[in-house]
């Protein structure tokens, strides 16, 4: 079973299924967050959804760049959770599944290309209380706690 966070499903209304791959990077006791500036401003684990046909380890590295501008290597899976939410970017309701990997930042390539976003490190103890989602707070706890050993979930 996976581990659903936030509100419950509103009975009756239609749910699009997102997959999605986050990333936990950490250096030097640090981890890197994205901040994105939408109509609900909040800080993340740099990620988002992966397209058709996409495989999720491809979408992690496309999705940092995107968010960051960094490249990333060895992902080990972290675990996976879900949220149901209204995704206004796109315009329709979500249930989101949310893998998470931790992974090792190596270069910046370039500022964030992905429109509203900015990168910004924050010492590990900080970071967890930034996230606006608590499933991803969670992961970051697992993460951390585990020291960047792979878990099952």
């Amino acid at each position: 079973m996976i581990r659903r966070f936030g509100a419950s499903p509103e009975f009756g209304r239609q749910y699009r299924r997102r997959p999605g791959a986050y990333a936990v990077l950490l250096r030097e006791g640090r981890i890197l967050l994205t901040y994105q500036d939408g109509s609900e401003p909040e800080f993340q684990l740099p990620g988002g959804g992966i397209d058709p046909g996409e495989a999720p380890i491809f979408a992690l590295h496309r999705e940092v760049m995107e968010e960051t501008g960094w490249t990333i290597s060895s992902p080990r899976r972290v675990g996976t959770y879900r949220r149901f939410c209204f995704m206004p970017e796109y315009g329709f309701y979500a249930e989101k599944l949310c893998s998470v990997w931790i992974a090792r930042p190596i270069m910046q390539m370039s500022a964030p290309t992905e429109p509203g976003h900015e990168a910004h490190w924050f010492p590990a103890g900080q970071a967890t209380a930034m996230l606006a989602d608590p499933g991803a707070r969670e992961m970051l706890t697992i993460a951390l706690r585990y020291g960047g050993r792979s878990r099952r979930s």
